[in-house]
């Protein structure tokens, strides 16, 4: 079974929420604030984290920070605002997808259902995938450059992933948003561009490059291909 962290200081929001996921066969657990999520997520080590932005204590920024700083747990976060801000601000820091509340319930245990399958799709490889210095274990999810093991978050790796599959191929933004965050995600292409950005941070010198194909996404380049010229890539 699998088991959901529940973080909203609404006690009405975890009652419907529990309702609902309960119902799909999902363990709920509970927590109405930050403090309390973080001892939580340490204490059961969720399948999945539902967590809400505005919470006492810590918010959801700071929760979200410290659960991608512990590892890959898949986290979904929960908004009151319009703004887009926040939503691009929570996935940047790692988080898998966002809902604005209100939301619909149904449709929101779809989304988590979404991201579960997905993580599990990403982790079922039986062969590490090796290009050049890199070796990413999409069983352990783990990823290193030559010695060095790279601190990535979860959409960080799946993305990597997604480029590592098919090196030297050319991927469009929209295939990469639809591979890795799937094709019911409400947000914009440039979502790739930001992980991409930190992907090659953290890849280094050392690692093999990303290259931007202007006008049409990314590949990341193997040794001994040729890279693009600079009329072609950005």
């Amino acid at each position: 079974m699998k088991r959901i962290l529940v973080v909203d200081d609404e006690a009405n929001i975890v009652e419907l929420l529990r309702l609902y996921l309960e119902k799909e066969g999902f363990a709920v657990i509970a927590a109405r604030d930050g403090d309390e999520a973080l001892a939580l997520h340490l204490r059961h080590d969720p399948d999945l984290v539902i967590l809400d932005l505005m919470l006492p204590k810590k918010d959801g920024f700071d929760v979200c920070r410290e659960i991608r700083r512990r590892g890959a747990t898949p986290i979904l976060m929960l908004t009151a605002r319009s703004d887009d801000v926040d939503s691009i601000v929570g996935l940047e820091l790692g988080a898998d997808d966002y809902v604005t509340k209100p939301f619909n319930p149904r449709a929101l245990v779809a989304r988590v259902k979404a991201i579960l399958r997905r993580a599990t799709a990403t982790a079922s490889g039986t062969r590490p995938i090796e290009v050049g210095a890199l070796r990413l274990d999409a069983r352990r999810r783990e990823a290193t450059v030559g010695d060095r093991r790279l601190e990535l978050r979860a959409r960080e790796f799946d993305l990597l992933i997604a480029l590592a599959r098919d090196p030297g191929v050319v991927l469009t933004r929209d295939a990469l948003l639809e591979d890795v965050w799937g094709t019911d995600f409400p947000g914009e292409t440039r979502t790739v561009d930001v992980h991409v950005g930190e992907l090659r941070k953290k890849l280094g010198d050392d690692g093999p490059p990303i290259e931007t194909v202007r006008g049409v996404g990314y590949r990341l380049v193997p040794p001994g291909r040729a890279a693009l010229s600079p009329a072609d890539s950005g």
